[in-house]
């Protein structure tokens, strides 16, 4: 259950899912790492703070109750669905396109300073704050779903325009649980 023969600064993508690993001390080593697959495994926690290439990262499906991704600036891709986090703070990931975080136990989600978000999956949390004032919600993906936040707590959500907002719930393109009014 150990990685060898493997040289830290040549690897640019490792691919650990579904290979029954519950640590990953260590992979801080490898510096030039820009996507990090460890999903489906048995991880309470994850460093990825010196890997700081990163551009995606998958680790859905384990037992983090915490994920710090702050020094992950050219992060543009994070899946950790089917966690236990209770807290996530995606503030300094500015290129951040994608999140994908449903099934944990988050409360609030500020995507405020997330400027190149394009989709969202958060459903089936317990959000009651949810801000994506970030100045980018007309680019959000359109023709398909590419928010939905349903399954959770939110009565208000902080958007860029109300009316854009509500045109795409009404495009089925924003997924919301009913009642859910935004505001700016």
């Amino acid at each position: 259950n150990t990685i060898t023969g493997l040289n830290p600064n040549l690897s640019i993508l490792l691919d650990l899912s579904s290979s029954n690993i519950s640590d990953l001390t260590g992979i801080g080593c490898f510096t030039a790492l820009t996507v990090l697959s460890c999903g489906s495994n048995q991880l309470t926690s994850l460093d990825v703070s010196n890997n700081t290439a990163l551009h995606t990262l998958y680790c859905s499906q384990n037992q983090l109750t915490s994920l710090d991704v702050s020094n992950n600036l050219a992060l543009t891709q994070l899946e950790c669905n089917n966690n236990q986090l209770t807290t996530l703070d995606v503030s300094s990931n500015t290129a951040l396109l994608f999140l994908h975080c449903p099934d944990n136990q988050l409360t609030s989600l500020d995507l405020s300073q997330n400027t190149a978000f394009s989709k969202l999956y958060c459903q089936n949390n317990q959000l009651t704050s949810l801000d994506l004032r970030n100045g980018n919600n007309i680019n959000f993906d359109t023709g398909y779903v590419s928010l939905n936040a349903t399954g959770n707590n939110l009565t208000t959500v902080y958007v860029d325009n109300v009316a854009n907002a509500n045109a795409r719930v009404a495009a089925g393109s924003w997924v919301f649980d009913a009642g859910v009014i935004f505001s700016i």
